[in-house]
């Protein structure tokens, strides 16, 4: 069995006790004081997550922009210097081959973060659609990333910064900084997976340890708790942002996930396009909706769906029960022949439980 990684923090989360898990080939902190714990201090303070086992590719050259065009859903040409875009990368076929994030300083620079699980694949694939005039590099074993997540994070970052005199740039979202300072070389993205306002730190590793701790001693007078991977989930779920490997695969494409708005098919081209444009004239097979459960239990990945009249028609893809709204909440896929009934069964067990089909997202930010 190969070993598993670690990220340069790995000792931090040992000492503070948090219950270490394997995820996508990395040993990684699933929580520290609890779930539940963890999830609120995002929703109403602050959470410090260590998500150093993302990837990190850098593109440069005067072709950049040009490769990455013909590669991803998104349109490089119709975002700004210093500015992000989440989008994905496809097969010919119109399925998910990742969803990744690219920061783009400018037309001839930029910064591709993808799934840790991924991060070969996806190498890979874009190092085999190569074209001139581009270097393209794997720069994941250098790279950390923090997320700083939740309403009084902008404080944190603030109080942060101004200790080394630096002000905090007045960022919106999806829009990024280069920032140095004695233990932080790299970028603050106004970026996050949780619903909530909050930054990401992209720095090298060897003073990653320092930064953690420092956040850390500074989050102290603003309920800031370090947050592990279950929480993560717990919020991400929440807010219906999709999991590869979970609403994600090589056999989904965007379009089935209902994340039109991030393929331009107006674009003259890229990889998947034809599929891609061809489900949305024709209709999806399957499509993503929101389940809350009306009776007791939590819907799992891989339980099966039921319509009304007993016919099996989808299965979940995520579950769990929503520490914000107390309430039982699934993502699912269903067929397009299911109709626009509202009413599905869920097979918990064995035991067909009622749910209804709700929007998304489940939570939305008061």
């Amino acid at each position: 069995m190969e070993k598993l990684k670690e990220t340069p923090l790995a000792p931090e989360h040992k000492k503070l006790h948090a219950r270490m898990v394997p995820f996508a080939g990395w040993l990684m902190p699933v929580q520290y004081t609890g779930i539940l714990e963890e999830h609120n201090a995002v929703r109403t303070s602050a959470g410090l997550f260590d998500v150093s086992h993302m990837g990190e590719f850098e593109v440069h050259g005067t072709g950049a922009q040009n490769f990455l065009q013909e590669l991803v859903t998104g349109d490089l040409e119709k975002i700004e210097n210093h500015q992000a875009m989440y989008t994905f990368l496809c097969y010919e076929t119109g399925g998910t081959i990742d969803d990744l994030i690219i920061y783009k300083y400018d037309s001839e620079n930029f910064l591709v973060c993808v799934n840790a699980s991924n991060i070969d694949k996806d190498f890979e694939w874009m190092r085999k659609h190569i074209t001139p005039h581009v270097s393209f590099t794997n720069i994941s074993v250098d790279m950390c990333l923090l997320a700083l997540q939740g309403p009084n994070s902008k404080k944190i970052i603030q109080e942060y910064l101004k200790k080394y005199g630096r002000e905090l740039p007045p960022l919106k979202s999806f829009r990024f900084e280069e920032m140095k300072t004695p233990n932080f070389n790299g970028i603050l993205s106004r970026t996050g997976y949780t619903g909530e306002f909050g930054y990401e730190l992209f720095t090298k590793k060897e003073k990653v340890s320092s930064l953690w701790q420092e956040l850390l001693e500074i989050g102290q007078n603003y309920c800031l708790k370090p947050v592990g991977l279950g929480a993560r989930d717990t919020l991400r779920l929440e807010m219906a942002y999709p999991l590869y490997g979970h609403e994600l695969n090589q056999d989904t494409s965007p379009l089935e996930a209902k994340l039109d708005f991030f393929v331009k098919l107006e674009k003259k081209s890229f990889i998947g396009r034809e599929k891609l444009l061809d489900q949305k004239e024709k209709g999806c097979a399957k499509y993503l909706i929101g389940l809350e459960l009306v009776e007791r239990g939590i819907a799992r990945e891989g339980y099966l769906i039921y319509n009304d009249q007993g016919a099996e028609i989808g299965r979940v893809t995520s579950g769990t029960q929503s520490p914000s709204l107390k309430k039982a909440v699934a993502l699912a896929y269903v067929e397009r022949k299911s109709g626009n009934n509202n009413d599905f069964f869920v097979d918990i067990r064995g035991k067909k439980i009622r749910a209804k089909k709700v929007e998304l997202p489940f939570y939305r930010r008061s």
